[in-house]
C-alpha cells in the first residue's frame, strides 16, 4: 500500500466544482470524477471529512448585498451545502464507500445531527464524514466551518480543492505573471490579503497550528497526490 502523509484530514470543495462547467447547479459527468478521486484515496486507508459550500446553488453573500437580509441569505446558504453533501453522498455511495452527511441544523429525515463524537467514531469506522450547513450560524462561511470541523476532529491538514493550482501574489486569471508560492506563513496570507479561505477560517487555523493545502482539483490524481506528500500546490503554514 503506497504511504500517506496524513492519517485523516478535511477536504473542503466549492459548491461550483460540482457545477462543472455549469454555472449553476450539479453535473453528474463532474460528480462522478470527483467521487472516483476521493474514493481512490480512501481507499488507501485515509480517514475523510469532507465540507462543501453552496454556491452553485445559493451563496448568501452575493444575496445579502443585493438587500436580502444576511442571516436570512445565510441560512439559505446553509440549506444549499445540505443538497450538495446528500449529492456527494449518493455518488460516493454508488462507488461502495460508506458515507454519513452530518448536519449544524436538525433534519433528521435526510441526515443525522452534527455530533463531534458521533462524527468522530464514524471516521474511525471508515464511513466518509461530509459535514453540512456550515457551523449552523449566520455571518460564518463555509471556510470557517472547515476550520472549525477539521480542529474538533483531530484532522492533521485541510485540504483547499480549488480551480488554480495554489495560492499566488495575485489573481492568476487576470495576471499572466502572476507567481505562485510553494509555502506561505498564516500572517502573511492575511497581511497580503490573500484569498485562500477567509479571515476567521485562517485564524482558526493559524491559532491550532493546522495546515492548510491548497491545490488543483481538475488535475485528474491531486487529492491522492496530497495525501501522498506529493510537493504540489501551496502549504500554508505558521512558519
Amino acid at each position: 500500500m503506497p504511504k500517506l502523509r496524513y492519517k485523516r484530514v478535511l477536504l473542503k470543495l466549492s459548491g461550483e466544482a460540482l457545477a462543472g462547467d455549469q454555472k449553476f447547479g450539479i453535473n453528474p459527468p463532474t460528480l462522478d470524477v470527483i467521487g472516483k478521486e476521493i474514493v481512490e484515496v480512501h481507499k488507501l486507508g485515509l480517514e475523510m471529512v469532507l465540507v462543501i459550500g453552496g454556491g452553485n446553488i445559493f451563496r448568501g453573500m452575493s444575496e445579502s448585498a443585493k438587500g436580502m437580509d444576511r442571516a436570512s441569505a445565510d441560512y439559505m446558504g446553509m440549506l444549499a451545502t445540505v443538497l450538495n453533501a446528500l449529492a456527494v453522498q449518493d455518488a460516493l455511495e454508488k462507488l461502495g464507500v460508506e458515507t454519513r452527511v452530518l448536519s449544524a441544523i436538525a433534519m433528521r429525515e435526510v441526515c443525522e445531527p452534527y455530533i463531534r463524537r458521533r462524527a468522530i467514531r464514524h471516521l474511525e469506522h471508515g464511513r466518509v464524514v461530509i459535514c453540512a450547513a456550515g457551523t449552523g450560524n449566520p455571518y460564518f462561511t463555509t471556510d470557517t466551518a472547515a476550520a472549525l470541523r477539521a480542529n474538533e476532529l483531530k484532522c492533521e491538514a485541510i485540504l483547499k480543492a480549488t480551480k488554480v493550482s495554489g495560492v499566488y501574489d495575485k489573481d492568476p486569471m487576470k495576471h499572466a505573471d502572476a507567481v505562485m508560492f510553494k509555502t506561505i506563513p498564516f500572517m502573511e496570507t492575511l497581511e497580503r490579503r490573500l484569498k485562500v479561505m477567509d479571515s476567521t477560517a485562517i485564524s482558526l487555523a493559524m491559532d491550532n497550528n493546522l495546515p492548510i493545502v491548497v491545490f488543483n482539483l481538475f488535475t485528474p490524481g491531486n487529492i491522492k497526490r496530497v495525501a501522498q506528500g506529493e510537493d504540489i500546490g501551496t502549504t500554508v503554514t505558521g512558519g
